[in-house]
């Protein structure tokens, strides 16, 4: 009879690694990140210098999402700080969204990355890290009161709507979150920072000042 290789389990504790212990009953934004700060759920905080949370006020118009905090990021315990949030920064302007106004985070809070000699390089994160960070977020949904979310890249955008979510099928359309609040997903800075050739760079770039565009109005509609 021929056995067939089962898929190997992982151990129990990363299964149900959860930040949920952790979070304060009351959802503000200072109790939170305080409590953040020595956040362990995972086992990327060490090695992560540290957590990077959410930045912004709590009457924001506008909550960005991404993937999770790179290098510099790590470094500065600040979200996007780094290239991407540069970037970020001029795809803002260019939409007419001035980023005092808005509160940006990630879907992970700690700094997932591989060694290259003494170099840190950015390594997806495992959908495990995704899961045990969704109280951190959820909190921070609840505490800002925005009402239109921005998920920059897929791992944002699945974080919040499911694993099936595609973002070359679903770039741009907006859905509804279990919130109540509007979400609409876009390309991560980062993609136009590695897109292959100028080209693909500037492509990306102007869809993604697009879909801020999109949802600034969207913000002003629902005011």
């Amino acid at each position: 009879m021929k056995r067939v290789a089962k898929t190997p389990r992982e151990p129990p504790d990363r299964r149900e690694q959860s930040a949920a212990p952790l979070v304060p009953d009351k959802h503000r934004l200072p109790v939170l990140r305080a409590a953040a700060k020595s956040c362990l759920a995972c086992d990327l905080g060490p090695p992560a210098a540290q957590t990077v949370f959410g930045e912004g006020a709590a009457s924001a118009r506008l909550i960005l999402i991404g993937e999770q905090p790179g290098d510099d990021e790590d470094r500065q315990g600040r979200p996007f700080v780094g290239p991407a949030g540069k970037l970020l920064d001029r795809a803002l302007a260019a939409a007419g969204i001035e980023r005092k106004t808005v509160y940006v985070t990630n879907a992970v809070k700690h700094f997932s990355f591989v060694y290259r000699g003494k170099r840190r390089l950015h390594a997806k994160p495992h959908v495990r890290y995704v899961r045990a960070c969704q109280p951190w977020l959820a909190a921070e949904l609840d505490a800002v009161s925005a009402k239109v979310i921005v998920c920059l890249g897929a791992t944002a955008a699945q974080a919040l709507l499911g694993p099936r979510f595609a973002l070359t099928r679903n770039r741009g359309q907006v859905s509804e979150h279990s919130s109540g609040k509007s979400v609409l997903a876009t390309y991560h800075p980062s993609a136009a920072l590695r897109a292959p050739d100028e080209a693909a760079r500037r492509v990306t770039y102007e869809a993604l000042v697009e879909d801020l565009t999109r949802a600034r109005k969207l913000a002003e509609r629902g005011r």
